[in-house]
């Protein structure tokens, strides 16, 4: 995944990702070990749907704050504003300009903002709301999944220091060519966490209709258990693999510039989970942390290409540099110098795919391409599989029990992800959650022998 890879340093030494794309690396000055008394917190859609839903922000915003806290607040678009966008464009446009949808779809967290600041302000403080591109947040040129290269908040800290409460609209900012953009889905949790970083947050507590990281999905897996902790390594696996909680670009700013993120309800004051460092891990971790599952992800498989050095670099790069992210890949074994190879992406992403594959057809060399949305993916996530051997066997037996056939697989050192038909995923979920002892009640009777 060209997203998930550390940055490295062009020519010109600027940071750049492994499609040559700009990333955002704070300075030494701005990785301090002591960390300010700034709190970031962000808030989802559905904590700020509606006006008492704001107000209710707006008090556990000022709560802080009374506690000696000076706060930014982030904020997502309210309910379900950013699809009604989207639907509104479709309308008026079957291929809308990107550009124009940036500009369209960043309105929804400006209002938020808005609305949030007049909610402070008749609970009698001092607060100011701010765009992304004000809040100093600067980007590349990719219209609607744009990436923070760039943070400069001084009039954040300005409104800060003149004691005031800052709402930032989430999810956009300002591209080097002076266009608004917008980050992509999730994008606000990505603006808090740069934010938090930038300013050198004491925390950044994220907050949605869910009280933290579960085990599983909870709709899927009535059994599965709150985490009070869990590892940025962790958590990176879980968003990369579905989980909805995090955007995963937050989650790798938080562990680059080690940002404190608690992951809260809006509707409760409980605590919730802790994303922290590795090393702060307890010493004896479960060896499966818990299931993910996607189904947003399609197959594809070009096939008969010729299998020589250098074709498939060239069609992988050229799908970089488009921005489509692509996670599994599998090469077929060669015949007659000809073979397949297939990998997943995200079903957005399948007319820009055949786009480019199309137009390299004379270059590669290859026969015909095949797509396949019928399909879902399902992994476990843990860091204790780096010490315990035999996880992968225990999963392909429980699925093989389940009657579920496994068409590709893909590990890392605390991930295993293997691609199934869609209608066997949620049998499959709650089968592997049993299978490895993460059901609340199994947990519950560990403790109490």
């Amino acid at each position: 995944m060209g997203a998930r890879t550390n940055p490295r340093t062009s020519n010109g030494g600027e940071a750049v990702d492994i499609a040559g794309r700009p990333v955002m690396v704070l300075g030494p000055q701005e990785r301090r070990t002591e960390h300010s008394n700034v709190v970031v917190m962000k808030f989802g859609g559905t904590s700020v749907a509606d006006a008492e839903c704001i107000m209710r922000v707006a008090r556990r915003i000022v709560d802080t704050y009374e506690a000696g806290h000076p706060v930014v607040a982030v904020v997502s678009a309210r309910g379900d504003t950013t699809d009604e966008l989207i639907e509104l464009a479709h309308e008026i446009s079957h291929q809308p300009l990107e550009r124009e949808m940036d500009m369209l779809l960043s309105a929804g967290e400006r209002i938020s903002a808005a609305l949030v600041t007049m909610a402070i302000s008749e609970l009698g403080h001092d607060a100011i709301s701010l765009t992304g591109p004000q809040a100093g947040i600067v980007t590349d040129t990719a219209h609607t999944r744009a990436r923070i290269i760039d943070l400069k908040p001084e009039r954040v800290q300005t409104a800060l220091d003149q004691g005031k409460i800052v709402l930032v609209a989430g999810f956009q900012g300002l591209s080097v060519d002076n266009d608004v953009t917008t980050l992509g889905r999730g994008g606000s949790d990505t603006t808090a966490v740069a934010l938090a970083a930038a300013l050198n947050a004491q925390v950044c507590e994220i907050y949605t209709d869910v009280d933290g990281i579960y085990t599983a999905d909870p709709r899927i897996v009535p059994e599965a258990r709150k985490l009070e902790t869990i590892s940025f390594e962790e958590m990176l696996e879980m968003a990369a693999t579905g989980a909805k909680i995090l955007m995963l670009r937050c989650v790798e700013f938080g562990r680059r510039y080690g940002v404190d993120i608690h992951v809260r309800c809006s509707f409760t004051d409980t605590p919730g989970t802790w994303i922290i460092q590795g090393e702060d891990q307890p010493m004896e971790q479960a060896i499966v942390s818990g299931v993910t599952y996607a189904l947003e992800d399609a197959k594809v498989t070009i096939h008969n290409l010729p299998d020589k050095p250098g074709i498939a670099a060239k069609a992988f790069t050229a799908l970089a540099h488009a921005n489509v992210n692509v996670d599994m890949i599998i090469q077929n074994v060669s015949e007659g110098g000809i073979t397949d190879i297939s990998f997943t992406a995200d079903q957005e992403d399948l007319p820009t795919i055949r786009q480019i594959l199309e137009d390299m057809r004379d270059e590669l060399k290859f026969d015909h391409i095949v797509t396949d949305t019928d399909m879902a993916k399902i992994s476990l996530i843990g860091a204790g599989m780096k010490t315990h051997p035999g996880v992968a066997a225990k999963m392909f037996e429980t699925m093989a029990s389940n009657g579920v056939n496994i068409e590709m697989i893909s590990t890392s050192s605390i991930k295993i992800s293997c691609v199934i038909r869609r209608a066997f995923i949620e049998d499959a979920v709650r089968a592997l959650h049993t299978a490895f002892g993460l059901d609340v009640s199994m947990v519950r009777r560990s403790e109490e022998d």
